[in-house]
């Protein structure tokens, strides 16, 4: 596979279809809320894009003092189209990262980043396939003989979606799209792509729109995928541990408190749209809590459903460097030292 396609693969997930969201975030300096905090361990977290709703838990637990209590001084690297994610992590800036998804973060494995996974926060990704009832999108076999209009970074993913249900890729027509979603309006494509958490520009197609997810169609994946050095990974046992403990706990609180939390994060980055976030409140915490999260509390990752994405990708040919080996890339080791905070909802 070409280096071009792995890039496009790494930035599948957000990047291009999300410079229309750029109104969610907020870019800009770190943040931190309220009165200085006491002396603590220092720690900075570097986000993949510009802090929004998927973050809204995070932003709750540094508003409600959950960080504080555990002894840490967080900040938060707000991310963007020019910003980077991994390199920080690597190079020590910051002690930990969150990327889109899942198959970004094996991707920069692949490449031979030496990263670890140690939590997922979205039980999938959110990235999906929008079409209008007169010409509906509800399986992959629907996309034989439809038009498709996908973002630039967006062809790895429909050409796997293809493989995996046997559909030759010359039986379905595909257009790059930009940020405007009105060609589906006008006919143009039969369906676009975006976030089910980008309300507010889906918001144009009306209240009858049909998605299809990556997840829906076959293709797992986590996404708000936190993830620090394996280098580091040895020294810093503990004080990840103390920010899962922390972070968990927020999203437990914004899960029982979704109006207030909503506020608090468009407080903390004015630019949000308040009205549109308290609509997006319910979708942003079917994504972070599901019947695994009831089970193994907030922030599980199964090692079967990680292992099913590997083998579907180097089946495609995404990992011509190295397979991923999950004992390799992945642990566990946080998740279960933090078992009895996570909150446990779904």
């Amino acid at each position: 596979m070409s280096r071009a396609v792995r890039i496009a693969q790494a930035g599948l997930h957000r990047r291009a279809f999300l410079k229309s969201a750029a109104a969610f975030g907020a870019g800009g300096a770190f943040v931190s809320f309220g009165a200085p905090a006491l002396a603590g361990t220092a720690v900075r977290i570097q986000y993949d894009w510009l802090i929004g709703n998927a973050q809204i838990g995070d932003v709750a637990a540094q508003s409600k003092g959950f960080f504080k209590e555990e002894g840490l001084d967080v900040t938060f690297g707000p991310g963007g189209p020019n910003a980077q994610t991994v390199p920080p992590v690597l190079s020590g800036q910051a002690q930990m990262g969150q990327l889109s998804s899942t198959s970004q973060f094996f991707t920069a494995y692949d490449a031979g980043r030496p990263l670890k996974l140690f939590a997922s926060g979205f039980r999938m990704s959110p990235y999906a396939y929008v079409s209008l009832p007169k010409s509906p999108i509800r399986t992959p076999q629907d996309f034989v003989g439809k038009t498709i209009a996908i973002n630039p970074n967006g062809r790895f993913l429909l050409d796997l979606i293809l493989a995996k249900h046997k559909i030759d890729r010359s039986q379905v027509k595909t257009v790059t799209m930009g940020t405007d979603v009105t060609p589906l309006l006008a006919g143009q494509v039969d369906a676009v792509t975006g976030f089910l958490t980008n309300t507010k520009s889906l918001s144009v197609l009306g209240p009858d729109i049909i998605t299809l997810t990556s997840v829906q169609a076959g293709v797992p994946s986590y996404a708000n995928s936190y993830f620090t050095s394996i280098d580091a990974f040895e020294g810093q046992r503990d004080l990840l541990a103390k920010f899962v403990r922390a972070v968990s706990r927020g999203w437990g609180w914004a899960f029982e408190n979704r109006a207030a939390a909503v506020d608090i994060m468009c407080d903390a980055y004015p630019a949000l749209d308040r009205q549109v976030e308290h609509k997006t409140v319910d979708t942003i915490m079917s994504l972070s809590f599901d019947d695994s999260t009831r089970r193994h509390g907030w922030g599980w990752h199964e090692r079967e459903k990680l292992q099913t994405q590997v083998d579907l990708f180097k089946e495609a040919g995404a990992f011509p460097n190295r397979t991923p080996v999950l004992d390799d890339c992945v642990t566990w080791d946080v998740l279960q030292a933090t078992a009895g905070i996570r909150p446990k909802l779904g």
